[in-house]
């Protein structure tokens, strides 16, 4: 019982910080149908840019900043790179994304070296919060599942006030908005400034309760794209529900001794069987 209930938990908190990582590739592909290569190096800038202002002005101005500071780099990065090669077609979008995110980990290493670096718990947070059966919650796991039910019911009241109205309608009819007086290409870029923050927030909680070093955008990457594709591509609900589902796999598998050897391959197969029984993903919709 103590390892099904302490397994429960570190699967939730790990599934819900899969789902602040991908809730913004999902955004990102819904509305403009660009899969970001280069989002998992947004999750690393952010927990590497956290590092740097939390050993000058502490973890919490870090956990706005760094999110902050990653999103108009991201913003920037829609403007001045993507939108230039959209008009040839989403392969020049994706062998962008794609090159950025080889410049991003060279930019790390050049900047903050090549070994990990010393990011911590804030001292506040750097303890248990309760005892379950003999085993101690860090408190700093829960407070990663309190920021990501935050980030759930901000992004849900957003996608139902006038801003999402807007935001579904230039996915939908992105000429007919326009003609309103909206600025399609400026929400697009809004809009990927928002997934590449949400990133780098989810590097900014989860730098510290895993490892900063330059090898972790690339450890997260396959995971991210494997919750995109199994929760179905473009759904919130689905990447939440495939996040959960992949968190909780992989804890569960990592207790049990006979099956802990293939928990990095269990996501993967989960994503094949997906595509091979349910192409669409669980929540995502039905081609017509």
């Amino acid at each position: 019982m103590e390892i099904v209930a302490v397994s429960l938990l570190n699967g939730l908190s790990y599934g819900l910080l899969l789902f602040m990582l991908s809730a913004g590739l999902t955004l990102i592909f819904s509305m403009m149908g660009v899969l970001n290569f280069a989002h998992a190096s947004f999750y690393m800038l952010g927990a590497y840019l956290a590092f740097s202002i939390s050993h000058r002005l502490g973890f919490w101005p870090a956990l706005l900043l760094a999110p902050l500071g990653v999103g108009l780099l991201g913003a920037a990065f829609e403007r001045y790179g993507l939108r230039r090669v959209r008009r040839f077609g989403h392969v020049p979008e994706l062998l962008m994304t794609f090159g950025a995110s080889f410049v991003a980990v060279e930019l790390v290493q050049l900047l903050w070296g090549r070994s990990s670096v010393d990011y911590r718990v804030p001292p506040a947070l750097d303890g248990p919060l309760f005892a379950l059966f003999g085993t101690q919650f860090p408190a700093y796991r829960a407070f990663i599942m309190g920021a990501a039910l935050l980030v759930l019911l901000v992004l849900w009241l957003l996608l139902r006030t006038r801003i999402g109205l807007v935001i579904r309608a230039a996915l939908i009819h992105p000429q007919m908005t326009e003609a309103l007086g909206h600025n399609v290409p400026r929400i697009f870029t809004a809009v990927f400034g928002l997934g590449c923050a949400l990133a780098a927030l989810a590097g900014v909680l989860g730098g510290n309760a895993f490892v900063t070093e330059p090898g972790m955008a690339q450890a997260v990457g396959g995971i991210v794209f494997v919750v995109v594709v199994v929760g179905g591509l473009g759904s919130l609900a689905g990447a939440l529900a495939a996040s959960l589902l992949i968190g909780l796999m992989q804890t569960f598998a990592v207790a049990v001794d006979v099956i802990s050897p293939w928990a990095p391959v269990l996501p993967y197969l989960l994503m094949v069987l997906t595509l091979i029984w349910r192409p669409q993903g669980l929540l995502g919709a039905r081609e017509s």
